[in-house]
């Protein structure tokens, strides 16, 4: 979708265009609205006073003529929150898309304080922009129904230069959450982990420091945890990082880690056919992390933030890790490997002590697609957070809500931890079936020794079949608001 911004006195006025006003309850016929309605020769007043359209929240009214067609489009009394007025932007393109016009004009004719307006309309264009995302890639007729081009009027000269940066600033978010949501999307013989490399590499265009691992370095280092679960794929493992040094003044900052799994086959637990079907999204962890430092770096914000994300194929093969096993972590500590379906938390547990001990981060918040059982708790509407912080998890969950990147607060008792226990080696890496959510984000807090640290189960947002307002169906970009506000926000 292409964003322009005009003044008024430039509109031009053609029938093959939609003209959209975004209005009030209490309709008046303002100044702007009486300028279309003697181009278009038709009595709007007249019109609305025969109709039941009452502008509440995303109601709309077409009105045809041959010289220019008119949607009023209703935004109820204003007192919603932000997030509501991205879901009008997403209805908003929804009633476009469905009319059926390339080209579209829009207003605001509000009777509220300028600086309520921009803040809304920022927010209405945003979620346009979200809802316009479609992954056409593999078509044959990639021909996507949502090119189209999008005018803001503006009334007032002052207001350009606000809308203007706006519209780039959205554009910056969007693009870290689109990123996600093409690296979600990609199917796994395609975004194998040598591209996820490539995908990495090619952030140094944009001003982020960026070093990989290779498996040579990664023995090295004693990672046996991560590298055992990539043993049976052809593809070699990496540990990605990024880092993004917004404020060089200071040496403090902060970490986002990812799980990187390219595709999840079980290893040789294997996972039946149904079960399988949707491993390209494993790497969803690591996918919002991308987008995040994506966003991060195009918005130039002052703070430090180191990304990393580990990246693994799980397969079944003569070399690969066997249930039995017992591998050796970067940490010292002795892992049992009873389910190698449980391979996330092995390729999270070297991620996260090689990023505590060697950045030394003020908090480490690590996102991953790692238990199907937090989907039966949760469903596909918020992530399970785990945290050792009471401070960091409350700021994840207020800037979750503002964001719509929705988490609730799950326990972390030192019993679910118990049940991580093996009898010999320092831990295992299943326990019981019950809480096994609570029991995965336990044995990850072995890895992080007393460091502010959240752990954020997304297997259930990473992906959403159904439509929302703001989504098409598929890949969500869930998180990458989230991590982009909890940067923005960071205070040295």
């Amino acid at each position: 979708m292409q964003f322009t911004v005009i003044d008024i006195n430039e509109l031009i006025f053609k029938k093959n265009e939609l003209f959209i006003f975004i209005i009030q309850p209490k309709i008046e016929i303002s100044t702007y609205l009486k300028k279309i309605q003697n181009k278009s020769k038709i009595d709007i007043k007249i019109i609305l006073e025969n109709s039941n359209f009452k502008a509440k929240f995303g109601e709309s009214l077409l009105i045809r003529s041959s010289n220019q067609p008119i949607l009023l489009f209703g935004c109820d009394d204003l007192i919603y929150t932000n997030l509501t007025y991205e879901k009008l932007g997403g209805i908003l393109f929804s009633t476009i898309k469905d009319l059926g016009f390339k080209t579209v004009s829009l207003i605001s004719d509000l009777k509220i304080s300028s600086a309520k307006e921009k803040k809304l309309i920022s927010k209405i264009l945003f979620g346009i922009k979200s809802k316009s995302y479609e992954f056409k890639k593999y078509k044959n007729n990639n021909i996507s129904d949502n090119k189209i081009k999008l005018k803001f009027i503006k009334i007032y000269s002052k207001n350009q230069s606000f809308i203007q940066k706006q519209i780039e600033t959205n554009g910056h978010i969007l693009g870290g959450i689109f990123l996600t949501k093409d690296l979600t999307s990609e199917p796994a013989n395609i975004l194998t982990t040598d591209e996820f490399v490539n995908q990495i590499k090619a952030f140094s265009e944009i001003g982020i420091e960026v070093e990989i691992l290779d498996e040579d370095q990664m023995n090295k280092l004693g990672m046996n945890a991560l590298l055992g679960v990539g043993k049976g794929s052809k593809s070699k493992s990496y540990l990605g990082v990024m880092r993004w040094n917004g404020n060089k003044k200071e040496k403090k900052n902060i970490a986002f880690v990812g799980k990187g799994v390219c595709f999840d086959s079980g290893g040789l637990s294997l996972k039946s056919g149904r079960g399988m079907m949707d491993m390209k999204e494993d790497m969803g962890g690591a996918g919002i992390v991308m987008g995040a430092m994506k966003s991060i770096a195009l918005q130039k914000l002052k703070t430090n933030i180191i990304g990393v994300v580990g990246l693994v194929e799980n397969m079944p093969d003569a070399n690969a890790q066997r249930p039995g096993d017992v591998v050796r972590s970067m940490s010292g500590k002795t892992i049992e490997i009873l389910n190698t379906d449980a391979e996330g938390r092995l390729v999270l547990a070297d991620a996260l002590y090689y990023t505590n001990k060697k950045y030394k981060p003020e908090f480490i918040i690590n996102l991953a697609t790692l238990t199907g059982a937090i989907i039966s708790a949760l469903g596909n509407e918020r992530a399970g957070l785990f945290s050792n912080n009471d401070n960091l998890s409350k700021s994840i969950f207020d800037i979750g809500e503002e964001t719509g990147d929705l988490v609730w607060k799950m326990p972390l008792d030192k019993i679910y931890g118990a049940k991580m226990k093996s009898s010999i080696a320092d831990l295992k890496n299943i326990g019981t079936a019950e809480g096994s959510s609570i029991q995965a984000a336990s044995f990850l807090k072995n890895f992080i020794g007393t460091t502010p640290w959240a752990h954020l189960d997304v297997a259930g947002v990473v992906w959403k079949n159904n439509q929302t307002e703001l989504h098409s169906g598929g890949a969500t970009g869930w998180g990458v608001k989230l991590l982009f506000e909890i940067a923005k926000r960071q205070k040295y």
